[in-house]
């Protein structure tokens, strides 16, 4: 009987797992939607399974529904309290959450959030996500309610033992925050040297955008296409180039080259690009130019605000 039994039970059980493996898929894919639609009423109905309870939670919490990605995350914690990263995707939600809601109502949050993510660095002495979190958390909260740099270079430092880069990068994002720009453009740059990503030129790129330093800012991006070959650097040159009105040709010539190569990895709609080339004609008084471009973005994305309002400043030079 129980071998009758087990024999029954495999194929239910396999096709459990195939669901579920393609939920994880529609996840990657960002098909957010549908991936909520095809696990919500397994997880409710199986809500010991922690794969499944994970997923729905994964599933609310990248559409942004924070009290529902909250509840999952919540009995992941008690189905198995050991997981680090269960303790780190709660308290992510809830920090989330916190952002949205009003001064009193995310005061009440935070004590839950730090907790959640100490809990999870304490479970995990390698998780490096959450040692961001706990660097991003003590930055940003006042000082009043348990901000501190000092907790936060903590965090950092516990995050350069685990990856050089990171902890660059952490500290970088700590000085810049606590306005120490010399010593924020130092670990930027040695994020770069020692690791050289993507992230670690973005960031170095785009902290010389905050400190109104656009040609430092093109440079940075200019090396990173030489490192990584990447048609979507050429938007961003070209974004920089457009919104401080200087190296206008230079940043063209890059839009051009990023429409005449796009493809949808490139992430940034061709709108974008068009409406950065108006604003590139726009400041050489190419009026006629500016108007193409700026209805080729309209004709797109019609819905952006700031492209209309573009294509009024055009039409009122």
């Amino acid at each position: 009987m129980k071998k009758l039994l087990l024999c029954l039970l495999v194929p239910v059980l396999g096709m459990a797992q195939q669901a579920l493996d393609d939920v994880a898929l529609l996840l990657d894919k960002k098909n957010y939607k549908q991936a909520e639609t095809i696990i919500e009423p397994y997880a409710l109905a199986n809500p010991t399974n922690k794969r499944a309870v994970e997923l729905l939670g994964d599933a609310y919490g990248y559409q942004s529904k924070w009290d529902a990605a909250i509840k999952q995350y919540k009995l992941l914690v008690a189905l198995e309290p050991n997981e680090a990263n269960f303790h780190y995707k709660y308290g992510g939600a809830m920090g989330m959450k916190a952002l949205e809601v009003n001064k009193v109502s995310a005061l009440m949050l935070i004590d839950d959030v730090e907790d959640a993510f100490l809990k999870a660095a304490e479970l995990d002495s390698k998780h490096i996500n959450t040692r961001w979190a706990l660097v991003e958390l003590y930055m940003q909260l006042p000082g009043i309610v348990g901000g501190s740099v000092k907790k936060s270079l903590k965090y950092a430092n516990e995050l350069e033992a685990l990856s050089k880069v990171d902890g660059y990068l952490a500290k970088g994002y700590i000085y810049e925050y606590d306005d120490e720009p010399e010593l924020a453009e130092t670990y930027y740059k040695r994020a770069i040297t020692t690791g050289g990503s993507i992230t670690c030129f973005e960031k170095l790129a785009n902290f010389y955008e905050k400190q109104q330093q656009p040609d430092k800012a093109i440079a940075t991006i200019e090396a990173s296409e030489k490192k990584h070959k990447r048609n979507a650097v050429h938007y961003q040159i070209g974004k920089v180039a457009a919104e401080y009105n200087l190296q206008l040709e230079k940043g063209e010539n890059c839009l051009k080259r990023y429409l005449a190569n796009y493809s949808v990895e490139d992430g940034v709609p061709k709108a974008w690009a068009n409406y950065r080339l108006a604003q590139i004609y726009k400041h050489q008084n190419r009026k006629k130019e500016a108007l193409k471009h700026i209805d080729l973005a309209l004709a797109e994305l019609p819905e952006i605000e700031v492209f209309s309002a573009e294509k009024s400043a055009i039409l009122n030079r």
